[in-house]
């Protein structure tokens, strides 16, 4: 079976005018450009694939914000996006979501799909490598909770979990400050704490798959520490 993965932040219920949101996603988009050569080239959709790579998208703060504020962009006080990028159709990233919604029920989110085929998917599905990727959504977006994991982990444990935001673990994670302290994990997992952010956890230094029930039994096993922690639950509104 070939996972696939997936990076993603989200937080409930903090708005923010379009040129913020714009800010940040610039900020995210310059932190990304280092970890893999691809994220330094971003496009929007098109009608075909050559169509597409010639709407490059400069990733500044004032062509983003241009982006993000445009009618077809915005809903409810919200403003979405949806960026690619790669070099051919077998290799892509995608990056999209929305910010500054007022929501207490919808949540802001942002998704940076990645791909498992090529020399890029060799680069980027590391520990470190995702890691990274993690840190920079805390940095850029500081969002409540944040997640790397394959689709296939998720479908898992959503029988138990819901599979809602916050409520279960993957290979990566980050938890704002503001749902409590991490509780003592087993001595293979890697933690991080981010000053005046949250703190990340890494489960494995190795490519973390279902297919590896050893993988899965630990993160059954962090699963009920950070549940007993009450770490784990869905989002709430921004500062509560």
């Amino acid at each position: 079976m070939k996972e696939t993965y997936y990076a993603g932040c989200y937080w409930l219920a903090r708005p923010e005018p379009v040129d913020a949101c714009a800010h940040r996603l610039a900020d995210f988009l310059s932190r990304l450009g280092p970890l893999e050569p691809m994220w330094n080239r971003w496009h929007q959709a098109g009608a075909n694939f050559e169509k597409a790579r010639r709407r490059q998208v400069q990733p500044d703060s004032a062509t983003l914000a241009k982006l993000l504020g445009s009618k077809a962009n915005r809903f409810a006080g919200s403003s979405s996006f949806w960026l690619w990028a790669g070099e051919n159709e077998d290799e892509t990233s995608g990056v999209n979501g929305n910010c500054g919604g007022p929501s207490k029920h919808v949540c802001s989110v942002c998704v940076l799909t990645l791909g498992n085929l090529g020399g890029s998917a060799e680069r980027v599905l590391t520990a470190p490598s995702l890691t990274a990727v993690v840190r920079a959504m805390a940095l850029a977006w500081e969002p409540e909770f944040g997640i790397v994991t394959s689709h296939e982990h998720r479908e898992l444990v959503a029988p138990q979990t819901g599979a809602d935001a916050g409520t279960f673990v993957g290979w990566v994670m980050y938890f704002a400050d503001v749902r409590g302290p991490v509780p003592p994990l087993p001595a293979s997992v890697q933690v991080e704490h981010l000053p005046e952010r949250g703190t990340l956890i890494t489960l494995t230094q190795e490519k973390f798959t279902v297919s590896n029930p050893e993988h899965v039994a630990l993160a059954a096993d962090v699963q009920v520490r950070l549940q007993d922690a009450g770490l784990l639950r869905p989002l709430r509104p921004w500062g509560t």
